[in-house]
């Protein structure tokens, strides 16, 4: 029995994860003489030290004890050089501690490669925009470093080269309504699929001075509106002109069904609304774009005389709520490209993460604990239903556009 104890304690040491000691002095004088600086700086120091460790412990793996002889060691220690991790919003600079094979050849140390990886820089980049940050006051935006400390990937330029290196080509825009306020929501999906907030934008309406002042800060801050971009929208009116305004008439929009739908059942009494709902399922349901359109143009023929109302709501935009089926999607993708329900689910999340707020003082603290719900919910975003056949979409993207302006030349 003492054996069976001992060789339990044993495997329970092994599997226990490696425990780091540091000694960190607390920087009183520092305190003192910045307080502004001096926390961060703490935590700067102390961050350090404990990757220097981890660092020390990856080696040890690797090499052996240091100062113990091993002929059998794979690997040995070689010193030092200038690394850089990232660290709140910037890459600083540190010592990287190296180690190389018997063969001469450079060992990557893993503690060393998960701080430096670069998606959480992106990720902060990524909030600071979406809350109304310009690309110019990034830096000052950042917790302030301790004097001596250097930076990097905090300038206008390598900012904007973060945003607009996501390559957007699907952009979803849809507003949140919180009592006189309204807050427009940019969500983009980049080409593997992931979904970032890139912008938000508070106003009283949707109109299309508040929707064009979105598509134009997105453009300043780096986001290519020139290229083909499939916009999917509610069908809102000032949104679809702050779109053609900003980005021309061959932007390409889709509309969302759900709300076409919608608004066109909302016209007719509930004894005619399962028909109608039926014929429009079918219709959006073809693949064939002109197939989809006769039938959609027949239903609005047969309620020209006795519900003229639901006959001009579906005719306003129609050929905008088919755009996915003329580009040749079908699929996951295209179900989840035909509505605007993956920016109302985060909105839905948002209005989640806001709703024991009884008393709004401003806009501004609007604005800001919208933020913080966006960046909450964000941790639970998966990439877009379909994601595989996005190449086929930016392609036939591509296309549309090419003869859009050969039309117009």
């Amino acid at each position: 029995m003492r054996k069976s104890r001992t060789g339990s304690a044993a495997g329970e040491a092994l599997a226990s994860p490696p425990v780091a000691a540091v000694q960190v002095p607390l920087p009183l004088l520092d305190v003192l003489a910045d307080t502004r600086t001096a926390f961060f700086g703490l935590c700067l120091d102390a961050g350090e030290q404990v990757l220097r460790t981890m660092m020390e412990q990856d080696r040890e793996r690797l090499c052996g004890p240091k100062n113990v002889p091993d002929p059998d060691r794979r690997a040995y220690r070689h010193g030092r050089t200038p690394g850089e991790v990232t660290l709140g919003g910037r890459r600083i600079l540190v010592p990287r501690l190296r180690a190389r094979s018997m063969g001469g050849h450079e060992l990557a140390l893993p503690s060393f490669a998960y701080a430096a990886h670069r998606d959480p820089l992106d990720a902060r980049t990524l909030e600071a925009i979406a809350i109304g940050v310009t690309t110019r006051k990034y830096r000052r935006a950042l917790d302030p470093l301790p004097d001596g400390r250097r930076e990097r990937a905090v300038s206008k330029s390598s900012v904007s080269r973060r945003f607009v290196a996501l390559q957007i080509r699907v952009l979803i825009i849809d507003g949140l309504h919180f009592r006189d306020h309204v807050v427009l929501l940019a969500l983009g999906v980049d080409l593997e699929g992931n979904k970032h907030v890139l912008a938000l934008h508070e106003g009283t309406t949707e109109n299309a001075t508040v929707c064009k002042a979105l598509l134009t800060d997105l453009r300043e801050r780096g986001l290519d509106l020139d290229q083909a971009i499939l916009f999917v929208i509610d069908g809102g009116t000032g949104l679809r002109k702050a779109i053609r305004e900003t980005c021309g008439a061959a932007a390409i929009v889709q509309r969302c069904q759900v709300h076409k739908r919608r608004n066109v059942l909302e016209h007719l009494p509930e004894t005619m609304r399962p028909r109608v709902r039926r014929v429009l399922d079918e219709a959006y349901g073809l693949a064939d774009a002109a197939l989809a359109k006769r039938r959609l143009l027949q239903l609005a023929a047969a309620l020209d005389h006795t519900h003229p109302g639901a006959a001009a709501s579906l005719r306003e935009g129609l050929d905008e709520t088919l755009t996915l089926q003329r580009l040749g999607v079908t699929g996951a993708l295209y179900r989840t490209l035909r509505s605007t329900n993956a920016i109302e689910n985060l909105n839905g999340l948002v209005g989640r993460f806001v709703r024991n707020v009884r008393r709004w003082r401003n806009g501004r603290m609007l604005v800001r604990w919208i933020a913080a719900g966006l960046r909450e919910s964000a941790r639970s975003f998966r990439r877009l239903r379909g994601h595989r056949d996005l190449a086929a979409l930016i392609r036939a993207l591509d296309r549309m556009t090419m003869d859009s302006r050969k039309e117009v030349a």
